[in-house]
C-alpha cells in the first residue's frame, strides 16, 4: 500500500504574535525612562492630591441650602470679592476634658462670640471687620436686640440677614466654628505664636503670660480671645487695660492672623497634612463652599503676606436701650469702615 502524504499550506505570521520570528526588544534610554517617571509620579500626585482633598472636605459639616437662603448668591460685582461671614460659637458642651473648668460657667445652648467679614482683595491683601456681638440690630421679625441674638433665635440663617441688613454688605458664605475646634487647630500647627509688650492675665478667661513672645498652644489661645476682663502688669502694679468686647474683638482678629501666618509659613509644612482635616473637621460650613472654590482660595492665601491683612473693627459707642439693654451703636466712621470694605480699599 502506498503512503498518503498530506500537504498543509503555510500558516502566515500575525505581528505581534510570540510564535513568530523573535524581535529585538525596544531599548529606552535614561533620558526616556526619565521622562516617563516623572509622568507617572505627576499623575500619582495629582490624582492622589485630589483624592486627599476630597477627603478632607467630606468632613465639614455641611448647611443645607434650604436652611441658609439668606445668603447673597447674585453674581459678585467686578472688583469685588465673594464675602465670608466667619462665626465663633461658644458652646460649653464641646469642650476637651482636660481645660480649665474654673474659666468657663455652666452655661448651656450655643452663642455666637465672634462676627468677622472677611474677603480676599484684588490686590492681593485679605481684610476683614469685626461685628460686636452687641451691636443694636433689629432683628426680622423678632424686633430689636443685640445682633448676636439673631444667632439664639434663628440660627445662621437669621445672623447672615440681620448682619446684611444692618451693615448693608453682601455675604455669599457662612463658617462656624466653635471654642474646642478652635483649640484642636491651633493645636494642630503647633500653636500660634504672638508678641506681648506686657505680661498680661485675665482671671475669668483663665489666660495668664508673662512679657515676651510666646506660643499659645489651643486652650491657651481660646482663653486670650476670649479675654475681655484683662488686667495688664505696669510700673509695678496690675491695672485694667479696658475697651471691653472691642479689645477683644481685636484679639480674636490677632489670633486669625497668626494662624493664617503659621499656615503660610515654610515651618509648618509638615504640619499641613494634620491641619487640613482637622480644621475640615471642626468647621460647619454652607454647601456652595466647594471643593473647587476652597483649592482656588487656599491657592490665592498662600500668595498673601500675613502683613497684607487688613482688620478693624466697626468703629461703636455705648449706648443703653429704652429697653434697659446695654447696647453698642454705630459711631463716626461706621459708614466709610464698610464702603471701603465693599470698594475693597485701605480700611480707616
Amino acid at each position: 500500500m502506498s503512503q498518503i502524504t498530506e500537504t498543509f499550506p503555510e500558516i502566515p505570521t500575525v505581528p505581534g504574535d510570540p510564535s513568530g520570528p523573535s524581535k529585538k526588544k525596544r531599548r529606552w534610554s535614561l533620558p526616556q525612562k526619565l521622562i516617563v517617571g516623572v509622568l507617572v509620579l505627576a499623575v500619582g500626585v495629582v490624582f492622589g492630591g485630589f483624592a486627599y482633598l476630597s477627603w478632607t472636605e467630606g468632613k465639614i459639616e455641611r448647611i443645607a441650602s434650604d436652611d441658609l437662603t439668606s445668603l447673597n448668591t447674585a453674581p459678585v460685582v467686578a472688583g469685588q470679592s465673594e464675602t465670608f461671614l466667619i462665626v465663633g460659637v461658644d458652646d460649653r458642651s464641646t469642650l476637651p476634658d482636660d481645660w480649665d473648668d474654673d474659666a468657663y460657667a455652666d452655661v448651656a445652648g450655643r452663642r455666637t462670640d465672634v462676627m468677622i467679614l472677611a474677603h480676599l482683595t484684588d490686590d492681593a491683601g485679605i481684610q476683614m471687620v469685626s461685628v460686636p456681638r452687641d451691636l443694636k440690630a433689629d432683628i426680622p421679625g423678632h424686633g430689636t436686640n443685640r445682633v448676636n441674638a439673631a444667632y439664639v433665635i434663628g440660627g445662621p440663617d437669621l445672623l447672615v440677614e440681620t448682619i446684611q441688613q444692618e451693615t448693608g454688605i453682601p455675604i455669599h458664605h457662612y463658617v462656624e466654628i466653635d471654642f474646642a475646634g478652635v483649640g484642636a487647630v491651633v493645636d494642630s500647627l503647633g500653636g500660634v505664636t504672638l508678641d506681648f509688650p506686657l505680661a498680661m492675665r485675665d482671671t475669668q478667661s483663665g489666660f495668664e503670660t508673662e512679657a515676651g513672645t510666646h506660643t499659645l498652644n489651643g486652650e491657651q489661645a481660646v482663653a486670650y480671645a476670649r479675654s475681655r476682663h484683662t488686667l495688664v502688669y505696669e510700673n509695678g502694679e496690675w491695672t485694667s487695660s479696658g475697651a471691653g468686647d472691642i479689645a477683644r474683638t481685636g484679639r480674636q482678629q490677632q489670633i486669625l492672623i497668626a494662624l493664617f501666618s503659621q499656615v503660610t509659613s515654610p515651618s509648618s509644612a509638615f504640619n499641613l497634612p494634620s491641619f487640613l482635616p482637622t480644621f475640615a473637621d471642626q468647621i460647619t460650613a454652607d454647601e456652595g463652599l466647594s471643593l473647587a472654590k476652597m483649592t482656588d482660595l487656599g491657592r490665592r492665601a498662600l500668595t498673601i503676606d500675613s502683613r497684607a491683612i487688613d482688620a478693624v473693627t466697626l468703629p461703636v459707642q455705648n449706648s443703653r436701650g429704652s429697653d434697659g439693654r446695654a447696647y453698642v451703636i454705630p459711631a463716626d466712621g461706621w459708614q466709610a469702615t464698610i464702603d471701603a470694605f465693599l470698594a475693597g480699599t485701605t480700611l480707616p
